[in-house]
């Protein structure tokens, strides 16, 4: 016969165990593009990188972010799957004639980044190589890709975290991009 004190221990592990897992499996079951940034509503952090090594497309840096036009900064690496298949939504996005699309290359090769958009194509009207990830950082990216909605006056207005879809460019994205044109923010 056991003792209520000695059942209670035994089923301790499996109760801690159960309980972490349902934590866990909570935690990491939502919607990533839902993760809140403090970064909404502020303005976008110093960008002072270089081009990709070897690459014709310009740089970019803080003060354009402020010339007036909505901006929409994608953060992307070569060795990034997700980035791959979302290449394609960007490459749509960039038709579009009343924004700026941008990229933030991050921790890659610079043989990769150039090889990654000359087979792929190139969506970006400038790219500036952030090999260490320190502007990532300061940017609150938590893995790549991620997007980003820049108003006229370098206000950061949303962030979309993960690969683009097309109905997040459709939707969430088109209108979030309306909204930072909008005079009345």
């Amino acid at each position: 016969m056991t003792s209520p004190g000695r059942a209670i221990i035994t089923a301790l592990p499996v109760i801690l165990f159960a309980s972490l897992a349902l934590l866990f499996w909570r935690g990491l079951s939502g919607d990533p593009s839902l993760i809140p940034s403090a970064l909404i509503g502020r303005p976008a952090p110093e960008v002072t990188l270089p081009p990709i090594t070897g690459s014709d497309i310009p740089a970019f840096d803080s003060a354009s972010l402020k010339a007036g036009n909505v901006t929409v900064i994608n953060v992307w690496a070569s060795w990034c799957v997700p980035c791959r298949t979302e290449n394609p939504l960007l490459m749509e996005l960039a038709k579009r004639g009343d924004i700026r699309l941008v990229g933030i290359n991050y921790k890659d090769d610079p043989e990769n980044a150039r090889r990654f958009l000359g087979t792929l194509g190139n969506p970006f009207a400038a790219i500036v190589a952030d090999e260490q990830g320190r502007a990532a950082v300061d940017w609150g990216v938590y893995g790549v890709p991620e997007t980003f909605v820049v108003d006229g006056q370098g206000i950061i207005r949303f962030k979309w975290i993960g690969p683009l879809t097309p109905e997040a460019l459709a939707g969430t994205l088109k209108t979030e991009i309306d909204k930072a044109k909008s005079p009345l923010k």
